[in-house]
């Protein structure tokens, strides 16, 4: 194959490497060496992973799949593969669930209890528990022509009943529905009297289930399920026809939770009669019923880690250290003044950035502030400052993305309570979402305004900060500080934009700033000079980029990737990709950081960056890449985040030619150790605060 012949790329389908990720994620949950409460986290993480990837990746394939499409990129075959490989997956979540989970909780004197293991007591105890805090919220349906089937909002819990005799006006309506409210916990802890000595909990389904018959006073209660459906979750505005795009999403987040059903899940003694009445109302074809031996909602099981007061059986309590090159007590902007500042998070803590924000908003000598606002979720203390920072008379705009998927209602509400004091919100650009993370401050000293800025590779989300890995940056840099105002300016004034000193932006040049840098590469190798490419990030699908990657190790540069989750990249294939390697790190933290670095004879950049290589990214989105120019930080980062996780012997997992992954020698060693335990050592302590792991 010439370098002619990479455009017929045997690409690696996206949806399929998406459940590939998640099967890496349940390996953590199987692991006997990882403690027994953060086993069932990442099980339901995994749960979380599925319902996000039916909500946004399904609709399309059920849909060809209903109309009988048989040719194009979503066919009844691309829908019937992928359902299977989804089975397959949540068939091995539910034996992991009821085979080792379940009874190694037992051994600990754990369980969730079901009805029938119940004693008297303890039944005693639910009755009461469902008279006083459930059956006063539930409404049953009976349907009728008068009572069609009701609305089922996504994801929430039902139950189906078919019940046998008459109605109170003696007809014979055998289907009933029964929604339950969601304001009622799923588990609930059963106490210390009626427990004795173990920890007893008790789901809200088989809390229901147990009184059914109460819910139809004068019928027989025959066959029964719980229910869940999934629905497509995309919010589709037109925005060239929205006059008001804040509006238009609240009424488009009204209508999500009833869009397209893409997938049923059962309870799997369902009966065949009530799973082929709850397809035909859903519009599903078969292969999306999902029968589920247990809980239909294993992510709701996230509370009982909540419930078990259990200390031993959760990952050491992590405390990062405050950022190494910041002095505490003394003026961030003093420091900036005199170097650049690199914050390795979770290893080191958010601190450092809200101590930043804090010195910004309290500085009489501070008189702007500019920040986008992406996924920022309900942190109260940044919304506090910048509020405050409005009252104490600066000016502060904020650049708020509404469109973060699944964030919608969080960044709205920050939009309307910035502008109800006096802030100065914008949406950023029609069309595209705002990704980059940037915060600038303007500053008044002696020899005139000075600019002080924040980057970063994750969101401004102090609880997110604590679970991803990523790198903040802190620069006074004249040239980098002014590229990132003049975005700004191009953010709220859509103005054209200026030719920028180091920052490369999406969607402008940065696809092809990349693809550029990666063929300088190329051409290094084959010229016979040093060549190599190591590249971080969450995701790698921009055709394009993976075509420029191919043909750079064609021609004889070294490619490492470390790329988290989906890549479509066919890594090691022979005669196309051998000089390739695609590692996915899998760790207690979120791998979150993207990082590029390319080595072309004696010329090395290295940038930091919040895109992915997809082509939303790179085309759809404001997303900034940017370099690294001073040495020790340039050091910090390539040994850091690139270098460790290339050498990582734990947490790695190689992708193989044909497409699957293999977890990396010396895996089952336990003397081994990953890269992000390593970084914990050097970075932080063992202590009483309590930082867990990733949802």
């Amino acid at each position: 194959m010439c370098d002619a012949d990479v455009t017929v790329i045997p690409f690696l389908d996206r949806d399929h490497s998406i459940l590939a990720f998640n099967e890496r994620v349940l390996d953590w949950a199987q692991r006997a060496s990882v403690p027994l409460l953060e086993r069932l986290r990442f099980l339901t993480i995994v749960s979380s992973n599925l319902d996000e990837f039916f909500e946004v990746r399904a609709a399309e394939h059920v849909s060809a799949a209903l109309a009988g499409v048989h040719e194009g990129p979503y066919t009844l075959r691309s829908f019937e593969d992928l359902a299977l490989a989804a089975h397959r997956l949540v068939e091995r979540q539910y034996a992991l669930y009821n085979d080792e989970l379940m009874p190694a909780f037992a051994k600990e004197g754990m369980a969730i209890v079901s009805h029938g293991d119940r004693n008297a007591v303890q039944k005693a105890w639910v009755h009461e528990y469902f008279e006083r805090e459930v059956r006063p919220l539930l409404v049953p349906v009976g349907l009728d022509p008068a009572h069609p089937f009701p609305q089922v909002a996504n994801k929430s819990l039902n139950f189906i009943v078919r019940l046998g005799g008459q109605d109170a006006f003696g007809r014979e309506n055998e289907i009933a529905i029964v929604k339950v409210p969601r304001v009622l916990p799923r588990l609930i802890r059963m106490p210390d009297k009626v427990a004795g000595k173990r920890t007893l909990l008790v789901s809200l389904s088989s809390v229901i289930r147990a009184h059914l018959d109460l819910l139809f006073p004068g019928r027989e209660v025959g066959q029964f399920s719980q229910f869940r459906v999934t629905r497509h979750s995309e919010l589709a505005l037109g925005e060239e026809d929205v006059r008001n795009l804040r509006t238009a999403l609240r009424l488009g987040l009204q209508q999500r939770h009833y869009g397209q059903a893409v997938r049923l899940e059962v309870s799997s003694g369902c009966s065949e009669y009530l799973s082929s009445f709850l397809l035909r109302q859903f519009g599903l074809p078969p292969p999306a019923l999902y029968r589920v031996h247990g809980p239909v909602n294993l992510v709701r099981l996230e509370q009982a880690i909540d419930l078990v007061d259990a200390p031993r059986l959760l990952f050491p309590a992590y405390r990062p250290s405050y950022p190494r090159q910041l002095v505490p007590g003394r003026p961030i902007f003093e420091q900036l003044r005199k170097q650049d500042v690199l914050i390795h998070q979770p290893f080191e803590s958010f601190d450092g950035v809200l101590d930043f924000l804090r010195e910004a908003v309290r500085d009489p000598q501070v008189l702007a502030i500019k920040q986008t606002i992406y996924r920022t979720g309900a942190d109260g203390e940044i919304a506090d400052l910048l509020r405050e920072a409005v009252q104490r008379g600066k000016e502060v705009t904020a650049v708020v993305e509404l469109k973060a998927r699944f964030d919608e209602e969080a960044n709205i509400n920050w939009a309307e309570g910035l502008e109800a004091v006096g802030a100065q919100v914008v949406y950023g650009v029609v069309g595209l979402k705002t990704h980059g993370k940037m915060l600038l401050v303007t500053r008044r000293e002696s020899e005139g305004l000075v600019r002080y800025a924040h980057l970063s590779t994750g969101n401004y989300n102090s609880r997110t900060a604590r679970l991803y890995t990523d790198f903040s940056h802190l620069t006074a840099d004249p040239l980098l500080t002014a590229d990132i105002d003049q975005v700004f300016v191009h953010l709220a004034g859509q103005s054209k934009l200026p030719r920028l000193n180091h920052i490369l932006l999406a969607p402008f040049q940065l696809q092809k700033k990349l693809v550029e840098q990666v063929e300088a590469v190329a051409a290094a190798a084959a010229a016979g000079l040093p060549a190599r490419i190591v590249l971080k990030m969450n995701a790698l699908t921009d055709e394009p980029l993976i075509r420029a990657l191919v043909k750079a190790g064609r021609r004889g540069a070294k490619v490492d990737l470390l790329v988290r989750g989906a890549c479509m990249l066919p890594a090691g294939v022979a005669g196309l990709a051998e000089n390739v390697r695609v590692r996915s790190i899998i760790g207690r933290f979120l791998e979150h950081s993207r990082i590029f670095l390319f080595r072309a004879g004696e010329e090395e950049d290295l940038y930091l960056s919040s895109a992915d290589w997809m082509n939303r990214n790179m085309l759809r989105r404001v997303e900034l890449a940017w370099p690294v120019k001073d040495p020790a930080l340039r050091k910090r980062v390539i040994e850091e985040g690139l270098q460790l996780y290339l050498d990582d012997p734990r947490d790695a997992w190689d992708l193989q030619p044909d497409g699957s992954y293999r977890r990396a020698k010396g895996a089952e060693d336990t003397k081994t150790r990953g890269a992000q335990a390593l970084l914990m050592e050097r970075y932080g302590a063992v202590n009483e605060r309590e930082v867990r792991t990733w949802t």
